[in-house]
């Protein structure tokens, strides 16, 4: 195809999704698709005096666009997605990433963890949401949201765990239309944000660090008399683990079990997923987790990789 086939076949998809999010105004229609056309031609960097010198409007009327705080980005992105991402299998997926940034006026600067510099600088931070085809190993981007800053935290009486899951349960029907299932790295295997999510109807498939606390389910069985069996067995020690009450899975590199096990910080039952590594390597095993417990090791395994598509983005 050459570029302008496809710069009209991606206005196409855009005007179309457009169009079928609510009943756009023409004016607000014409800046819009304009923004969208500039954002595929602007080599360099793009803000609104860019936008205002190349493209058909003035810089003005790019800030009112932006302003619009009644656009339904989510809907519109979400248009796309249903049409591109075709695998019957999809999660959400997030992942904060920061951005630099100087100055002391921008709203909601402060510190936060840069995962590439391995320390906390000052500057902003987004909260990537994307939407992930399992099957075909895609990802889309649904959304973002910026993330207040400390002082802003504190005010609200919230930490950034809170705050995160506060977000997404608020925008849970729009999220829940396309999933149910939210995939998030280890930062995020906290009881503050798995509890939350699962009462209201997510499960969550993350990462738990290695000296986590997890038990065997129990093998007894219920004798008639009065009082519950126990609800686990001893704790796993992953240096010795006991292959005969787990799955063993094929895999390209390493080793693969799967079990059923209880957490106990999230006090629950969840699906685990323990990955062992070739012979004469020296790093030790890596757990995964779905709250949802009927899924297979191979299964969260399959969704928690497929979460590092949304970084490419």
């Amino acid at each position: 195809m050459t570029k302008e086939t496809l710069l009209m076949q991606y206005q196409s998809e855009c005007l179309s999704a457009l169009k079928s999010v609510a009943n756009i105004h023409k004016p607000f229609e014409k800046a819009f698709m304009d923004t969208m056309k500039l954002f595929m031609a602007i080599p360099d960097r793009i803000n609104f005096l860019q936008l205002g010198r190349y493209g058909c409007f003035s810089e003005q009327t790019y800030r009112n666009l932006f302003e619009h705080e009644t656009f339904d980005w989510f809907a519109f992105n979400g248009s796309i997605i249903s049409k591109h991402l075709t695998g019957k299998r999809k999660a959400i997926a997030i992942d904060p990433s920061y951005i630099p940034k100087s100055g002391k006026k921008t709203p909601w600067i402060g510190y936060f963890r840069s995962g590439c510099a391995g320390e906390y600088k000052r500057g902003l931070e987004i909260m990537g949401i994307g939407v992930i085809d399992i099957d075909n190993h895609e990802c889309m981007t649904l959304g973002s949201i910026q993330t207040p800053d400390c002082k802003t935290l504190d005010n609200m009486d919230k930490n950034l765990v809170d705050w995160y899951s506060c977000y997404l349960i608020s925008r849970k029907d729009k999220l829940q239309s396309l999933s149910r299932t939210v995939v998030a790295d280890a930062f995020f295997s906290k009881k503050t944000f798995v509890t939350p999510m699962c009462e209201n109807g997510f499960h969550v498939i993350s990462r738990f660090r290695n000296d986590v606390v997890l038990y065997y389910p129990t093998l007894e069985k219920k004798t008639g008399k009065r009082g519950h069996p126990k609800w686990f067995d001893g704790r796993i020690d992953f240096a010795n683990l006991d292959l005969t009450r787990c799955k063993e899975y094929e895999v390209n590199k390493g080793k693969l079990y799967g079990l059923r096990v209880y957490a106990k910080a999230f006090k629950r039952y969840v699906s685990l997923a323990i990955w062992y590594p070739m012979d004469g390597r020296t790093d030790k095993w890596q757990l995964y987790f779905s709250t949802d417990d009927s899924m297979d090791g191979r299964e969260v395994l399959d969704y928690y990789r497929t979460r590092f598509q949304l970084e490419f983005l």
